[in-house]
């Protein structure tokens, strides 16, 4: 529900604020006074396109403001949390200001909205039916949406099974499609990856063996050295004639012969004696070193090889034969996730077939339960247009069968025919701007039900009917203001009375200039109006009564 509205410099209103209540408002007025000029704010509000027309003579900007209560739809609530508008419970408020350099800014809850975005939050806030823009009625693809919006909970239901079934198969028809399209490029890096995953595990790599080849080749290349060294070593610690063992073991027992006579020579005898062991066990391991030497140069290259090879996989695949073992777990892992066999193609398709198969019962039973839903909607259509005095007007959910699709597999127009004996034709195509306001207001009577609208704003559809008619529209917009907030913009008698509330828009003049000034109507004032409406601008006693007849019989 629109609660309030503020208006400044925009066309010939300079400032005003009104508030609004629940149930059904009428806004009357004389002509040019500037009721169509309110619901072009409005509109601004539901998301409209801006122009710099509608900034006031003299004004660099204007600004239109509207506090909403919040609509209670769960979907709302997501688009709001999909904008990142904070929720406020006291309401919405939605914001349009227009600069003289045509640029627009929208606001929700103080956050910068595009128009786009804004209209999407505004097909929740307000719903403006004019006598020549019935927004849904004229554009037969609302049509869907509109019946589907008269399903019950079981139809919801039934409606969102399919919709997440064909969510999963256009899911799976993207990857099929995906799939071909990339068959060559998957193709080349499965040869690549399997070439690269044959290449390494052939190599037979072991962690920490790069360190011991390189130990084993420096030993192998140094061969001859190592033979001199130890050679020279054990000779001279061996030789006959000038052992250095020999000469350090008569040392020791010598050293033997004083040791009891000092401390110290005793230290001395002692440590003589066990460097003559450690260099009787340093000969044995270097004899036993010059035994097992042996120079293998089969050995050295098969050693340069594995090297080499190493170093060829480090250069493309790593530093460390650690980290080409772990690039060979990923592309194995890897290539066990990709099942590019052969047969991912065809199992693909056996799946997808299987999906659409379910798709289509599943379509075939939402069809089954729209058909079953139209003709009930298509009954209460009827009675509502008999209470409007279309009696001989039929009206008919027309069905076109389409390919799969978010929504099924139906085309939805609304058909009618206002004369017997003629053939049911579009609706859009047909019907009278009196008729297709009577229409509208059928609808209307019966959706507001179940769309949750906080307002419908109704734009003069009263125009070009009297009598009768005119009191069943105004009976029709009061119903519609039960179920959704009612803006009722007219020059009928009988649609003023029937209101609950009745704001006055008129016009003065000041300073040369033209304002826009409403009021709300106490009781005696909306007599007068009324009697107006009814006499033109001389009001008599017989239009007073009248007035006062009209506006009693609405009460009853």
């Amino acid at each position: 529900m629109l609660q309030e509205l503020t208006i400044k410099n925009f066309a010939i209103i300079s400032s005003l604020h009104l508030s609004f209540t629940d149930g059904m408002t009428a806004l009357t007025g004389e002509t040019g006074a500037g009721k169509s000029i309110i619901i072009d704010a409005v509109s601004l509000l539901a998301g409209a396109r801006s122009s710099i027309e509608y900034i006031r003579q003299g004004s660099d900007k204007c600004l239109v403001e509207g506090l909403f209560d919040l609509p209670e739809q769960p979907e709302f609530r997501l688009l709001l949390e999909e904008f990142g508008i904070e929720v406020d419970e006291a309401g919405l408020i939605v914001q349009r200001d227009l600069n003289i350099s045509g640029k627009s800014v929208s606001r929700v809850n103080g956050r910068i909205v595009t128009l786009a975005n804004l209209r999407r939050i505004g097909q929740f806030l307000v719903d403006i039916q004019g006598q020549n823009d019935h927004q849904e009625l004229m554009h037969p693809e609302s049509h869907l949406r509109l019946l589907d919006s008269f399903g019950d909970t079981a139809f919801q239901k039934t409606k969102s099974n399919y919709q997440a079934a064909y969510k999963d198969y256009v899911s799976l028809v993207n990857q099929v499609k995906k799939f071909k399209q990339n068959e060559q490029s998957f193709a080349q890096r499965i040869d690549m990856l399997t070439f690269q995953q044959e290449e390494i595990s052939n190599a037979g790599l072991v962690s920490g063996e790069e360190e011991k080849l390189v130990e084993e080749r420096e030993k192998l290349t140094n061969y001859q050295k190592i033979v001199d060294s130890l050679s020279y070593s054990y000779q001279a610690m061996t030789n006959e004639e000038t052992s250095a063992l020999d000469t350090i073991g008569s040392a020791s027992q010598e050293l033997q012969t004083i040791a009891s006579l000092d401390q110290d020579y005793e230290s001395i005898s002692d440590n003589v004696h066990s460097a003559y062991y450690l260099l009787q066990d340093a000969v044995s391991e270097i004899g036993r070193q010059l035994d097992l030497l042996e120079l293998d140069e089969e050995r050295l290259d098969l050693v340069n090889e594995r090297l080499e090879l190493i170093h060829q996989l480090k250069r493309k695949y790593g530093d460390s034969i650690e980290i080409i073992l772990n690039y060979y777990e990923q592309i194995s892992q890897e290539l066990l996730d990709s099942d590019f066999s052969g047969d991912k193609l065809e199992k693909l398709e056996i799946e997808l077939s299987a999906k659409a198969e379910k798709l289509q019962k599943l379509a075939e039973k939402l069809q089954t339960a729209r058909k079953k839903m139209a003709r009930k909607l298509e009954a209460a259509i009827q009675d509502e247009l008999k209470s409007l005095y279309m009696e001989n007007a039929r009206f008919e959910v027309k069905f076109k069968p389409v390919a799969f699709g978010g929504e099924g597999i139906d085309e939805v127009e609304f058909y009618i025919t206002t004369n017997p004996g003629e053939p049911l034709k579009p609706l859009v195509k047909v019907a009278s701007g009196g008729e297709i306001s009577r229409v509208m207001l059928a609808l209307k009577t019966i959706f507001s039900r179940t769309q949750g609208l906080t307002s419908i704003v109704f734009d003069e559809v009263d125009t070009g009917v009297s009598g009768r008619v005119a009191q069943a529209i105004a009976d029709k917009i009061y119903q519609i203001g039960q179920n959704s907030q009612a803006l009722c913009i007219t020059h009928l008698p009988q649609v003023a009375a029937r209101a609950d509330h009745q704001l006055f828009i008129r016009k003065e003049i000041t300073a040369g200039r033209t304002l826009t000034k409403v009021e709300e109507l106490t009781e005696k004032d909306r007599i007068e109006e009324i009697a107006r409406m009814l006499a033109g601008t001389e009001i008599t006693d017989l239009s007073i009564e009248h007035a006062k007849e009209l506006l009693q019989l609405a009460k009853k």
